[in-house]
This record gives structure tokens, sequence and C-alpha cells, in this order.
């Protein structure tokens, strides 16, 4: 059995909380339609890769702590987000499970690769730019929940509703390291350069459809 998503369709009790003007302002564009349109198209990828995506963001966590061992509101916060993130991935393999979604490997999207790509190979400017890559990716994760939400079914679009909350904190939570492990007019810059290329990245063409991917390829 495939994943069934269903055609769009008004939820007032989700859309009141949608808006998202912090996000919005952060990020340098909105997700086009047609990767919303590839979305609904493949859904079993999307949760598979969603799920792969949870796994990401909780090594990231890991790995965080491990190499900045001395920076003590890194480790608490990294350490709330990484379990947090694992919970998400236990959530999405319980919707695939219910949904007949059999696990199988799926390539990694260009997106949080071509982000790293802008880190600096030197401290403190290393820590900047990851904290601010960060950032970003969790705050497009949270626009993408939003995007899709009012075109889901009842349980998908529920689930993702209830993401919202969680990827915006998190998003503030990077944002807020970088601001207190840097210079500001450093990060201020970081975000700008990183705004760009995540902008290019969403909007330009792209091989393959993915949680992160920018728009489907004709």
């Amino acid at each position: 059995m495939h994943a069934e998503i269903a055609p769009a369709v008004a939820r007032p009790s989700r859309s009141r909380a949608l808006p998202l003007p912090e996000i919005h302002a952060f990020l340098g564009c909105r997700t086009p339609a047609a990767w919303v349109e590839a979305a609904l198209a493949n859904p079993e990828i999307m949760l598979i890769d969603h799920k792969n995506c949870e796994f990401k963001a909780a090594s990231t966590a890991l790995s965080l702590m491990a190499k900045y061992s001395t920076h003590l509101d890194l480790i608490n916060m990294m350490s709330r987000l990484a379990r947090e993130e694992l919970v998400h991935h236990e959530q999405v393999l319980r919707l695939m499970k219910r949904r007949n979604i059999g696990l199988r490997p799926v390539s990694a999207a260009r997106y949080a690769s071509g982000l790293r790509k802008l880190v600096r190979p030197h401290e403190p400017h290393r820590l900047v730019d990851t904290l601010v890559v960060g950032a970003f990716i969790e705050a497009r994760s949270c626009e993408r929940f939003e995007a899709l939400v009012p075109h889901l079914d009842e349980e998908l679009g529920g689930f993702y509703f209830g993401l919202l909350k969680s990827e915006a904190r998190h998003f503030q939570g990077y944002l807020k390291l970088a601001y207190q492990y840097g210079e500001q007019q450093d990060v201020d810059q970081a975000i700008e350069r990183v705004r760009e290329a995540e902008r290019l990245l969403i909007e330009s063409s792209d091989s393959e459809f993915r949680f992160h991917s920018g728009v489907p390829a004709a």
C-alpha cells in the first residue's frame, strides 16, 4: 500500500498558528509551489528522507557536543536537541510503519552539503558558520512543514503541524548560540552569505526530490 495524501483541504484549526514571520524574514525565499507538488506526488520518499534528516540532525548535535566540549551552553542545548530529534525520528518510523512504507536507501540531498561548503575552516569562524548553517536548516524545515500542512491528510498534517514549534525553537537556539560565541558583525555577515546560497539551492533546478531539495527538474 502506498501512503495516501489528500488534496488541499481547509483546516482552520491548524491555520491559526501557521504564519511564521520570524522564519520568513530569516529565509531568503519561500518554498516554490513546484516542490510542494513534488512532495505530494512522492509521499514515500518524503517520509523516508524526513526520517533520515531527523537522524542527521541528532547526529550533528552530538558531533557539536563532542567537538566543543568546553562550551557549556552549546552542550546543554545540543543535548536537548539531539534527544528531541531522535524522538521525531522514532515518530516518523512509526508513521511509516502504519502506512506500510518500508525502509530503503535514499541518497542525501545536495542541500546540507552545499551549505556546509560555506563553513570557514578556522575557529572561531568555523563554529559561527556551523551554527548559522544549522539555523538555516531548521528554519527551512519549519517553513516546509508550514507549506505542506494544508495539503496533507489528517494524520500526517497533524504530525507536521506539531513539529512547527520545535523546528522554530531549534532555529532560534542555533541563532542564539551563533551570536553568543561570535562577534555580531561576523554573524550578521555569515547569515547574509548563507542566506543567498540557501536561496539558490531552494530555487534552482534539482535532479532529485528530497525534503530539502530545490525545484524539481522538468
